[in-house]
């Protein structure tokens, strides 16, 4: 039987499954590039939402939107690692809603992918060729067959008061 216990070694307060040596994540992709966060973060996959602005809130923060009667902050991380703004002919996008610490947040990206269980002992580091920004909310990345899976540190994507003055 497999027994699921959190990884140790973590720089972020997150939560890694650990299955027989393996590590699950949910994928998902951003103008074209592989993001994955730990599969216990994860409460729900949303297709696109009606979405309320927030006035005078960060640019990263997209706004709220109702959950089943709960409200949920919004957070466009494509704004959040400084990426290009979303074709508006592609589509809306979907959300990924994670807690975090009792809140909800619905990270909105382009697509979400599969879950992945991956050997704990293919986990590298950030390389230093890694953005520097994506290196800042990345706990590492897997290599994959042609494709560079990047972990996402979601305790350090949320944080907002690291955030830098535009």
């Amino acid at each position: 039987m497999n027994q699921i216990v959190p990884s140790s070694g973590k720089r972020g307060s997150q939560e890694l499954v650990t299955t027989d040596n393996h590590q699950e994540f949910v994928t998902m992709f951003i103008e074209g590039q592989m993001f994955g966060i730990p599969v216990l973060m994860v409460q729900d996959v949303l297709g696109p939402q009606k979405i309320t602005r927030i006035p005078l809130a960060p640019p990263e923060v997209a706004g709220s939107l109702n959950l089943r009667g709960r409200i949920v902050t919004a957070i466009d991380v494509r704004m959040r690692l400084r990426l290009p703004r979303r074709n508006p002919e592609a589509g809306e996008g979907m959300s990924v809603v994670v807690d975090m610490r009792g809140e909800l947040y619905s990270l909105r990206v382009d697509t979400v992918g599969e879950v992945l269980s991956l050997p704990a002992a293919k986990f590298e580091r950030n390389p230093p060729t890694l953005d520097p920004l994506w290196r800042e909310f990345s706990d590492g990345i897997y290599r994959l067959e042609g494709k560079l899976l990047v972990i996402l540190d979601v305790p350090r994507l949320l944080d907002f008061s690291r955030s830098e003055a535009n």
